[in-house]
């Protein structure tokens, strides 16, 4: 049986996107170096510990998102895993929980152009698994929280 991670379909993905008041190689930096993922990645409200990373292809990045969800103390642990990684271009990812065979598990490419003006475009396609998975996410708050990110990332940028 194929991955459906490796096939695009339009009716899996989300994608957001973000002009960013810098250039490329910086926003590009701002994910390849761990201590500054672990201050600006993820929703808000959320903190990030991290317990291994190894951003490189073939590399991971085990972390935790924790904070206060739905009113209690909440610890959600994630595991990345980097496909591949073109310097100041792209970033391909599969993003899941700490489980490797999580079922939820989706592909995140992420793509960063640079403007005549020096602004970088960002663009982050998540590749689910499933339409209903999709679906899913949206309804769970997935838009809302990537864009949170993005603005986290935008904030840590321009500190």
């Amino acid at each position: 049986m194929s991955d459906p991670l490796e096939t695009w379909s339009l009716d899996r993905e989300i994608v957001l996107v973000r002009v960013l008041n810098h250039p490329r190689d910086k926003v590009f930096a701002a994910w390849m170096d761990a201590k500054a993922l672990s201050t600006w990645y993820g929703p808000s409200g959320l903190s990030i510990e991290t317990y291994e990373a190894d951003i490189r292809e073939g590399g991971i990045w085990r972390f935790d998102m924790v904070g206060e969800f739905e009113g209690k103390a909440q610890r959600f642990p994630n595991l990345i895993r980097f496909l591949e990684i073109v310097p100041n271009e792209r970033i391909v990812m599969v993003h899941g929980a700490a489980d490797s065979d999580d079922p939820g598990r989706f592909r995140v490419t992420v793509t960063f152009d640079e403007q005549s003006d020096g602004k970088t475009v960002l663009t982050m396609r998540q590749l689910h698994p499933t339409p209903e998975r999709r679906k899913f996410v949206i309804g769970f708050g997935a838009v809302v929280y990537g864009q949170q990110t993005l603005d986290k990332l935008a904030g840590w940028l321009d500190r």
